[in-house]
């Protein structure tokens, strides 16, 4: 009996990369400044959904207040 899984989600590269380069540009934007809370609301948002993006299974994912 073959038990491999039919059908594997597999994290979308192009979410990856655009959530990468969200992030990247947030934070170099604002390099050696503070941040508001804005920022650091919008900082939080995007690292959830990289973190969402690069899950293989879309388990354990946190929804943003």
């Amino acid at each position: 009996m073959d038990l491999t899984p039919r059908h594997t989600v597999q994290p979308a590269v192009a979410s990856v990369a655009q959530a990468n380069e969200a992030i990247r540009a947030l934070v170099d934007s604002r390099a050696g400044q503070d941040w508001s809370a804005t920022e650091s609301a919008t900082y939080e948002v995007l690292l959830i959904e990289w973190a969402a993006a690069t899950r293989p299974d879309g388990s354990d994912i946190i929804e943003a207040a």
